[in-house]
């Protein structure tokens, strides 16, 4: 009975992996393949950006058409292979210790093969829901697979958490099996590909690459079924390369059974013009959500002054005054502009408990320091969980009545809701609070802020940085897909 009369119970899975242990694996190459591998793990970073960009063109496409655009079908298999490819010889495996080639396409003679059926077509009601509800349950069996074993470790804190999958630690496993003895175990390499193919099989109907869903079994072993429900390629890594259904029809129709070139829709220049403005759209999307947020705090978090002003703190103290850490202004942009540009007018408010008259102001730090020399006070220097953290200053001496100073730039007192609003210039700044007439105990809440209207700016300029960038992006992305989808490209 051929395929297409096969129950799809029966039919092989569209998503399939072939693996041949190479015997020539060394015993302890795997303790640095965390280096060795790094150049890949940074290309496939950008590649699965591109998978993201790419994939989402998909659901769109199948969503109206009911078919899976053969150019991003071909890569996105690319990249699940040359991912597969690269667990193979890392920590997904360990199979071999032959350096993973730098292609989205089939490598005759490397033993770790992916091959997925590009289907005729595809369910648009399904698309809508494979990715995120459908698969869920597989969600939970990837979690074991590849992070769900867990345990704690004491730290500076009192514990941490951490993890490790199921694959990672059969890995391991042989890891230390190779390194003592020099053998991997044959049941231990089966049962370490079967649980990578359910992974990628997974990948593949999340990537909305089939409408089968993938099985709840753990087909062990390097061998996978093939098209017509026969066995992938053999053991041994010439086997693999005659036997591979996408190796066997280059080797067929080549002469002397020498694997024929074949020609690619995804060439080095498509696979960077893809990469890269899948890059330019993801950052995009970033700065676009950036200026958003900025947007949303311009138009929520300022109150009807147009400030935007902290949460009220409690201040309470038994000294003459409460004074601010130092306001230190400082540029090389000549006079207040950059001052000015960022932070805008600052505003202090107090409301000071009971009816007690209070004083607040701001003045150089210089002349508070002279002012308050031997007076008892305190420095606000931070806020942890809602509470000040301050620092105390012994004195002495008492000060006189702060309202009778004329270096304040600016000031208000009384027993009601107080505010001062002061243009910030160059210099070194300090808040102060005191009773009116300089007595000591002093309990107020006190709110500082400013009109940063470097929000407004910023939010502009993101806003207009990420409409270039995805402009560009999508450039990019359309080019490459264009080009790749033209027949007769070499």
């Amino acid at each position: 009975m051929s395929t297409s009369e096969q129950p799809p119970s029966a039919a092989p899975y569209p998503v399939r992996i072939h693996a041949t242990f190479d015997p020539g694996t060394s015993r302890a190459l795997w303790l640095v393949k965390w280096l060795l591998a790094l150049p890949h793990y940074v290309i496939l970073a950008f590649l699965w950006i591109a998978v993201l960009v790419t994939s989402v063109i998909a659901f769109f496409a199948i969503l109206l058409t009911a078919r899976y655009p053969r150019s991003l079908f071909d890569f996105n298999v690319g990249v699940l292979r040359w991912s597969w490819r690269v667990s193979f010889y890392a920590y997904g495996a360990l199979g071999t210790d032959r350096y993973p080639p730098f292609s989205l396409h089939e490598v005759a003679d490397y033993p770790a093969h992916l091959e997925v059926d590009h289907p005729e077509s595809l369910s648009r009601g399904k698309v809508l829901v494979k990715s995120w509800l459908l698969a869920i349950p597989h969600y939970f069996v990837l979690g074991l697979l590849l992070g769900g074993v867990g345990y704690t470790a004491p730290d500076d804190n009192g514990a941490s958490s951490s993890g490790v999958g199921l694959i990672g630690l059969l890995v391991l496993v042989a890891g230390v099996f190779l390194l003592f003895t020099g053998r991997y175990p044959e049941r231990l390499f089966a049962l370490v590909v079967g649980l990578n193919r359910w992974v990628f099989r997974v990948a593949g109907y999340v990537l909305l690459m089939t409408d089968r869903y993938p099985p709840f079994a753990l087909d062990q072993g390097g061998l996978d079924a093939g098209p017509g429900g026969h066995p992938g390629p053999a053991a041994g890594p010439a086997a693999t390369s005659a036997q591979d259904p996408a190796v066997a029809s280059a080797v067929a129709s080549a002469p002397g059974g020498s694997p024929a070139p074949q020609r690619s829709r995804w060439t080095t220049g498509r696979v960077v013009a893809l990469t890269l403005g899948s890059l330019l759209v993801f950052i995009a999307v970033s700065l676009a959500g950036a200026a958003g947020t900025l947007t949303w705090i311009e138009q929520e978090e300022r109150d009807r002054d147009g400030f935007m002003m902290s949460d009220q703190l409690a201040l309470d103290t038994t000294t003459h005054a409460i004074t601010s850490e130092s306001l230190r202004l400082h540029s090389d942009v000549p006079g207040d502009f950059l001052p000015a540009q960022l932070l805008g007018d600052a505003r202090l408010t107090a409301t000071p408990e009971s009816d007690s008259d209070l004083f607040i102001g701001i003045a150089p730090t210089d002349e508070v320091r002279d002012y308050l020399t031997d007076v008892s006070h305190e420095t606000v220097t931070g806020v942890q969980d809602d509470d000040p953290t301050m620092t105390d200053h012994p004195g002495a001496s008492t000060p006189a009545a702060p309202g009778e100073q004329d270096f304040w730039v600016a000031q208000d007192s009384g027993t009601g809701p107080l505010s001062i609003t002061w243009e910030p210039t160059d210099g070194d700044w300090t808040f102060v609070a005191m009773n009116s007439d300089a007595t000591p105990v002093i309990r107020t809440e006190m709110a500082v802020g400013a009109e940063l209207p470097v929000l407004g700016k910023a939010a502009a300029t993101l806003g207009v940085l990420a409409a270039l960038a995805l402009l560009v992006g999508i450039a990019l992305v359309a080019y490459a897909l264009v080009s790749a989808s033209r027949r007769g490209h070499g």
